[in-house]
């Protein structure tokens, strides 16, 4: 890994429940030493990525990366083209629902809306959604670049017992992605937590990313689970849409598959 990998890489530590970190607990977070830590935050402060915090001598993120995010949403509105569609998502299926993007081989939040519908629900407050544990990243291993697999393989560390932690079990929900047209996880990242995704695709016709709903997991229920798809199929339609994009006829027919399926199954038990 680069240096210059290695200092951008810190900025990935921030979030709005984490908006100061101290020197120390960077490093702790980074899994680097104190002082190519420091140097790197040097590097970020002088080009107003970072900036320190005069009174608590944390740093929090610069003015930089505003500037950076206003001209991706002017040029790439995707948060704008996804916000009413995950709100109206939430309403509908009474979960937390949130839109991620892949940018080279990482799964980054974008938008997530919470349903007030229970007291108790998922937050989404992640950095990245680990590939091969969560709906999102099994979303885009399904639809995304074939070498997704290759880096999601090199690094499955096992957030609960649930975690595939092999290739092999791996491949198996990946393929199942690509038979039904969502990525699953149930109780795969969060004991408590399981979820459903379709993937989005943008005007260049490659997978984008996905949309999600994530339930508690004690309120996951077969019939829930046909209810999440079936709106989730929309949402899909509607951001791909927004993206100036469309949802490919292969990925289509899976889902029109799974429907009918579902269908089936309802009209004989």
């Amino acid at each position: 890994m680069s240096s210059a990998v290695k200092t951008i890489a810190l900025l990935s530590h921030f979030s709005p429940t984490r908006p100061e970190i101290g020197l120390s607990e960077l490093c702790r977070l980074a899994g680097r030493d104190k002082a190519s830590t420091h140097r790197y935050l040097q590097a970020l402060e002088e080009t107003g990525f970072v900036e320190q915090n005069p009174l608590t001598k944390s740093y929090r993120l610069g003015p930089v990366v505003l500037q950076l995010a206003q001209a991706r949403e002017l040029t790439v509105p995707r948060k704008a083209g996804a916000d009413a569609v995950i709100s109206r998502l939430a309403d509908a299926t009474g979960e937390t629902t949130h839109v991620s993007v892949l940018s080279g081989s990482t799964v980054y939040p974008l938008a997530s809306c919470e349903s007030y519908k229970h007291s108790t629900r998922v937050i989404i407050d992640v950095p990245t959604f680990p590939l091969h544990a969560t709906a999102s990243g099994i979303c885009a291993l399904a639809f995304g670049p074939a070498d997704l697999m290759t880096t999601a393989v090199a690094d499955m560390p096992a957030f609960t017992v649930d975690t595939p932690t092999t290739s092999d079990a791996l491949e198996r929900e990946v393929q199942m992605a690509r038979e039904t047209g969502f990525g699953r996880s149930e109780r795969g990242y969060e004991d408590d937590v399981c979820s459903l995704s379709t993937p989005i695709f943008d005007q260049t016709g490659h997978f984008a990313g996905a949309v999600s709903v994530a339930s508690v997991a004690t309120r996951f229920t077969a019939e829930q689970e046909r209810d999440i798809q079936r709106h989730l199929i929309g949402a899909s339609r509607e951001i791909s849409h927004n993206w100036g994009g469309k949802v490919p006829a292969s990925v289509e027919s899976v889902w029109s598959k799974s429907i009918a399926e579902q269908s089936s199954r309802e009209s004989t038990s």
